[in-house]
């Protein structure tokens, strides 16, 4: 796409700055081109400022990139619009109510109110904590709720229940909900019928049994009902009925859940005032008070309204946010960019109807809005101009053909599509300079290896032509290629046999983290240290080779060998999980991604909730059992092939994606959610399970009534589907499908001739990265014994009381504020165009500036040792290196605000003055630490060898 020259489309848009549009941005249509041309566009307009327009974005990342892209196009620079509203809904909620909400949960009949200090729970895991906690309290306040806390068994359903009615926009009051939240709560047999008539329509003109007949035909199978559920043939009907009675659908719908919904309306108001009380809110939590502020105040939507509203992405906007953007819009001028065949997030609350019925939507919700006596949404919403952005700037033709198949293919040999109930599908035209496209399939029941194999037939090979800097046809090589998965454990195992050869793979998102080595070793230690508890000892003592025969002696004698007594006891001594866990990965030299994460993980729990071994133990288990995931990105070298989840995928692009692990089972996953918990709009709050007494013996029953009516709700294909959309719609020029043993229903249904795969593969010769690298990383020597600079460092200076060592102001400080800085750091050092964003990164940025020589950031350096008799290793990471002719200059950066820890952190330094002093021997060598609090830089003379011999025996 020309940067000057938008298509007819785009240049409608891009004009179009008065009125409502509708904008159905096709994949790799230029949506954020056109986006940012028509925001410079209005804000070039004499009588508009920034500030007049609101622009929606659906992550931090693609609010910057819009905001860059901007400036480009209009008259505005950086700095002019570095306040403008151009951010997530969640962002712009957190800024309305730190201004304006002081009060706001008083209009629920809240005695609290939101302060400056109010935090915001990003972390997921951190939420969990905190919800464990509310929930025990809950539990003892709320006896009368015994029957329904004996079938809940994973409290955490009642947190994820609380967030999909905040999405809905079903807010409780004190005393009941607010509006209409108890007829949402309720459901609406109307919406239900409908769906109740639509699956137990008779077949085939009235000779073949419904689709809702036919699929109770199990009905009971392998369930405990209640004794007043009906029989299968009560509920059916008798030989020769094609569908259930119509009396069905009522007796379905209308049971009596009063005290279901009193428990969910307690469960929830009292959440939230524990979030409150413990200054606190979730994402949830910030759009429903940021939507009550602006409901209950037309003096407040009269002072924030905006003249102009954009929304990005409205594919992944959920219910709430469509409605908060219709509060925030002064005028018609509204305008939403998205596409539903890309709509992939329901597990976010992602609302697919927002845009598949934008029109509808828009009517209803604003008459729900409006009331007789407070106009809220002041325009008329009946003249909405749809746009659509059909030019492809991405793929061949030959790959937007085929990616229309995916909508219409059936997910399951069950699954049946209607193609009249699909969306409005417009069709793509490419631009690509050229079609030479290969779309194949292959199937082997050795698929890692199949896989693998396939990537070496592509690289350098021309059958596959991808485009070059002038668009010509060229060779690929490994980092054209993105192998996409729709679940995450594939892909990992991938990476694992990838490494057994050589070839150059890299994961890049979720994974099951405490499923992972590092996460299991950690749970051993903790329970050692907790009870000494056999499960952990016959772990540690399998890592270090004993047989089973040897551990089972130990462990019957209880006769640990001495070293490992020794860490124990070490560890029992330590005052944080944060300090153990660090612990534990430095004796294993377990510094790769996970152990990072992990431990980060765990220090942010810890900071944030009164984390115990104990919690961190439960912490571990819950994580395992319920399969918690994380972000992780394993590097390889520069040319390597990524390899991703299909979610983690949106919105990038590859010349060639093989779409893997198209299983049986796997892609759609056979595993659906299973909770007792279910929200839906026809239907209301469900319960799976039920309680009861009746007979001999109380009984946790199935719910009869929950089986019948979730076989008229959708079952999530149309999702499925539009994952498999999104798959295909990353590649450029290439696309290949691969499959196990039992290859899935999409791989057999669409139009791919699958062929046997081959599985040989040879090993990969690994090539040196364009990336300069300073000479003195050391592979670790052989043996176990491996420490970080940080395990010869004193914890209490970090954790004790007293003055704290990290600075206070403005919110800033602690892991996160730290990690942020030195990423900065790093980022300027390479060349990337990054802003400092703080007074910390202005004054590094001012030093690195001032450095005349050779500069390296975050490098590795392994300082090898004998310590009496055994060889150890310690592995650091050099935040800066300054090389000059005779000089060799090693920086620091600290944003402490004191110089407490400074004696600590001279031993850091130490390590790595004697690595480098080993590599330029002829040259002299410093070590300083720079604290970006004040600017001051401090030499600090190093330890010596002896030294530092001396820190390691300490703490072996």
């Amino acid at each position: 796409m020309s940067e000057l020259s938008p298509n007819d489309a785009q240049q409608r848009l891009i004009d179009g700055t008065e009125g409502i549009y509708h904008v159905d941005a096709g994949a790799g249509t230029g949506k954020t081109f056109t986006i940012t041309r028509r925001y410079a566009n209005i804000v070039d307009q004499p009588a508009v400022e920034p500030e007049d327009v609101l622009l929606v974005t659906f992550t931090n990342s693609a609010a910057t990139e819009m905001r860059e892209r901007i400036v480009e196009n209009c008259s505005y620079g950086m700095r002019e619009l570095a306040d403008a509203p151009i951010q997530t809904f969640h962002a712009y909620c957190y800024d309305l109510l730190a201004e304006h909400g002081y009060r706001a949960p008083t209009h629920l009949g809240i005695d609290d109110r939101i302060t400056g200090s109010t935090r915001i729970v990003e972390d997921e895991f951190v939420e969990r904590e905190y919800f464990r906690e509310f929930y025990g309290q809950f539990r003892d306040r709320h006896p009368e709720y015994t029957d329904l806390f004996r079938v809940l068994s994973n409290p955490l359903e009642g947190l994820e229940l609380v967030n999909e009615l905040a999405s809905k926009g079903v807010f409780p009051t004190a005393e009941g909900w607010y509006r209409d939240g108890a007829d949402a709560l309720h459901g609406s047999f109307g919406a239900f019928k409908s769906q109740f008539d639509a699956v137990n329509e008779p077949r085939n003109g009235g000779s073949k049994q419904s689709k809702l007949r036919e699929a109770l035909s199990g009905f009971g199978r392998s369930k405990t009902y209640r004794p007043d559920a009906p029989s299968k043939t009560e509920l059916r009907g008798g030989r020769g009925t094609k569908q259930l009675d119509d009396s069905v659908a009522r007796d379905v719908f209308e049971s009596d859940r009063s005290e279901l919904e009193a428990f969910v309306h307690d469960l929830y108001v009292e959440y939230l005032e524990f979030a409150l009380a413990r200054n606190y809110l979730n994402f949830g939590f910030l759009q429903l008070l940021a939507f009550v502020q602006l409901c209950e105040s037309p003096q407040l939507r009269e002072r924030v309204g905006f003249e102009y509203v954009m929304v990005d992405e409205f594919q992944d906007a959920s219910e709430i946010q469509f409605k908060l953007a219709l509060l925030l819009a002064e005028t018609d001028n509204l305008s939403v960019v998205g596409d539903w065949k890309q709509s992939i997030y329901s597990f976010q609350y992602a609302d697919v109807e927002n845009i598949t019925e934008f029109e509808t939507r828009l009517e209803r919700f604003a008459a729900e809005l409006n009331d007789p006596d407070d106009t809220r949404v002041g325009f008329q919403t009946d003249n909405v101009e749809r746009i659509s952005l059909t030019e492809n700037y991405r793929s061949t033709q030959s790959i937007l053909d085929f990616s229309e198949h995916a909508l219409e293919t059936p997910a399951t040999s069950s699954d049946s599509v209607d193609v009249e109930d699909l969306g409005e599908v417009d069709s793509l035209q490419s631009n690509a300079p050229f079609d030479e496209t290969t779309i194949e399939a292959l199937a082997h029941e050795d698929e890692y290896e199949a896989v693998l194999a396939k990537v070496q037939d592509i690289v350098g090979n021309a059958d596959y032509p991808v485009e070059d800097e002038d668009g010509e046809p060229r060779a690929p090589t490994f980092e054209d290629i993105a192998v996409l998965t729709r679940t995450r454990d594939f892909g990992r195992e991938l990476l694992d046999v990838a490494g057994e050869y050589d070839v150059p793979v890299a994961y890049d998102g979720d994974v099951e983290l405490f499923r992972s080595d590092p996460a299991k070793l950690l749970l051993a230690w903790l329970r050692i240290v907790d009870s000494d508890a056999d499960r952990g000892w016959a772990v540690v003592l399998e890592r270090a080779s004993y047989t089973i025969d040897e551990i089972d002696a130990i462990l019957e004698d209880e006769r640990y060998p001495e070293n490992m007594a020794a860490f124990r006891d070490s560890l029992r001594e330590l005052a944080s999980v944060g300090s153990l866990t660090r612990r534990v990965f430095e004796r294993y030299g377990m510094t790769g991604e996970y152990a990072d994460v992990i431990l980060h993980l765990v220090q942010s729990v810890h900071d944030s909730t009164t984390f115990t071994r104990g919690d961190l133990i439960r912490f571990i288990q819950d994580g395992i059992e319920n399969g918690s995931t994380h972000g992780v990105h394993t590097s390889a070298s520069e040319d390597s092939v990524t390899v991703q989840t299909i979610h983690s995928a949106k919105g990038l692009e590859y010349p060639i994606v093989i779409l893997a692990n198209m299983n049986e089972g796997r892609f759609p996953p056979r595993t659906r959610s299973s909770g007792v918990l279910r929200y839906e709009e026809s239907v209301g709050v469900r319960q799976r399970k039920v309680y009861g007494e009746e007979g001999l013996y109380p009984h946790i029953y199935d719910n009869w009534r929950y089986d019948v009516y979730r076989r008229c709700l959708p079952d999530g294909y149309d999702e499925e589907r539009r994952l498999l959309y999104v798959a295909i719609t990353r590649a450029e020029h290439h696309l290949v499908f691969a499959g196990g043993e039992k290859p899935n229903t999409f791989l057999q249904e669409l139009p791919v001739e699958v062929q046997d795969g081959s599985t040989e593969i040879e090993r990969v010769v690994a090539t040196e990265t364009e990336q300069s690298q300073l000479p003195f990383t050391i592979a670790s020597p052989d043996g176990p014994a491996s420490y970080s600079p940080h395990s010869l460092m004193d914890d209490g200076v970090f954790e004790g009381g007293g003055e704290s060592v990290e600075i206070e102001r403005d919110g800033e400080g602690g892991m996160d504020f730290g990690t942020q800085v030195h990423d900065f750091a790093e980022a300027y050092v390479l060349g990337a165009d990054v802003t400092p964003s703080n007074e910390h990164e202005e004054r590094i940025q001012e030093l690195i500036a001032g450095l005349t020589g050779e500069l390296f950031a975050e490098e590795d350096a392994v300082l090898p040792l004998e310590v009496d008799g055994e060889r150890v290793a310690i592995t650091g990471v050099v935040d800066l290196v300054h090389l000059t002719a005779d000089r060799v200059e090693i920086i620091d950066y600290k944003t402490d605000g004191s110089r407490r820890a400074q004696a600590e952190y001279r031993k850091q330094l130490s390590v790595y003055y004697h690595v480098l002093a080993s590599v330029y021997p002829g040259r002299e060598v410093t070590t300083s630490l720079f604290y970006s609090a004040d600017g001051e830089r401090v030499a600090v003379e190093p330890l010596s060898r002896d030294e530092v011999r001396a820190l390691v025996q300490a703490v072996s």
